[in-house]
């Protein structure tokens, strides 16, 4: 069959959507019945295609095992209350996809292919969208390097496919997370600003001893010195000190958030007092010390906004009182209303499908 987009489509003959327990959704145990495919070879993109979430055949020289040209988006697509289907900030996600691609010497995506396919893959799978609080349908665009050959090279074939699959709550209560002096994520000029598999891979040993330790996670801090601040496990960070709203600015080390950029957007034009400046680990001491810290998040498309209770520096926890009605839980509040229809999208943000 095809779509009314004329994407070819092959649907599944046995749907999974009976298998899942919405009310008790594990974070990335659910896919959705369908996925979208499309290649790249002989220079141009060929014609996508949906069909049934399967397992993917490839070669052993397939060049992204071996040389790591693999990029992924994280995205969300929400229930509102009149039951239609929103999928978040389409735009920005292809900005920063094409970015990530970009750096990894890769073939960019059409926005047709990445627009189009998503909203006729959403439309096709809208049952899979869970409208229990806190839930959300994630959506992951990802694209590897699919060409046989084992030398050393930028492919020359790639595929991209979009899968889906119901999520719940990512942390369940507020984390505890250490400070990283030894290890780090990213440099300057290194790949930080961009979603590739290596970046998450190199974070794993790290973040595994701080588990060890106690802590949920880790905060990156700056290559050269250990210093500054720049990410809290895979997420951007905010805090409340002095009763303005802190950031690391984004930089080719620091991921460029959509929540985070959502969530500063809503506040500035709400009045909050943000700064998005360097932020050095003697300046959060301080605040501890001082009583001036009043809040600390992790930030993303899979977390939203968690708050954190404690931080480890140097071998001694911080604790910090958890506030249902902060200032960042506010603003949270009120980007999920934009996302459920309940305020009003005034910054266009929503693809409402379905």
């Amino acid at each position: 069959m095809e779509t009314m987009t004329g994407i070819k489509t092959t649907l599944t003959r046995n749907s999974k959507l009976k298998e899942v327990d919405f009310n008790h959704l594990e974070f990335g145990k659910y896919t959705s019945d369908h996925m979208l495919v499309a290649d790249f070879y002989h220079g141009q993109w060929n014609e996508p295609q949906i069909v049934p979430f399967a397992n993917l055949s490839m070669s052993p020289t397939a060049l992204c095992l071996h040389y790591g040209q693999t990029v992924f988006e994280g995205m969300k697509a929400f229930r509102m209350i009149d039951g239609r289907v929103n999928i978040f900030r389409i735009d920005k996600h292809y900005e920063r996809f094409n970015r990530s691609l970009r750096r990894m010497c890769m073939a960019e995506i059409p926005y047709e292919i990445f627009e189009e396919g998503m909203k006729e893959l959403m439309t096709l799978d809208k049952n899979w969208v869970p409208n229990q609080e806190e839930s959300a349908l994630y959506v992951r665009p990802f694209m590897y390097a699919s060409e046989a050959r084992f030398g050393v090279k930028p492919s020359d074939e790639y595929r991209f496919i979009i899968f889906t699959g119901p999520v719940g709550q990512l942390f369940s209560k507020p984390v505890r997370m250490k400070v990283e002096r030894e290890y780090i994520r990213a440099a300057k000029g290194g790949t930080g600003s961009t979603k590739c598999g290596g970046n998450y891979g190199g974070a794993m040993y790290p973040t595994k001893l701080a588990k060890e330790q106690g802590y949920d996670n880790v905060i990156w801090t700056d290559a050269g010195e250990h210093n500054f601040i720049e990410e809290s496990g895979a997420m951007n960070l905010l805090f409340v000190i002095d009763g303005k709203l802190l950031s690391p600015p984004s930089s080719d080390s620091i991921l460029h958030g959509v929540t985070k950029d959502s969530l500063l957007t809503i506040a500035r034009d709400t009045g909050v007092d943000v700064e998005e400046r360097p932020i050095s680990l003697n300046e959060v001491k301080t605040a501890f010390k001082k009583g001036t810290i009043a809040e600390a998040y992790c930030v993303g498309t899979a977390a939203v906004a968690s708050p954190i209770e404690v931080i480890g520096i140097d071998g001694e926890d911080y604790h910090l009182p958890v506030k249902e009605k902060g200032i960042v839980a506010g603003l949270k509040e009120k980007l999920e209303n934009i996302r459920n229809g309940t305020a009003e999208d005034i910054y266009n943000w929503n693809t409402i499908v379905g």
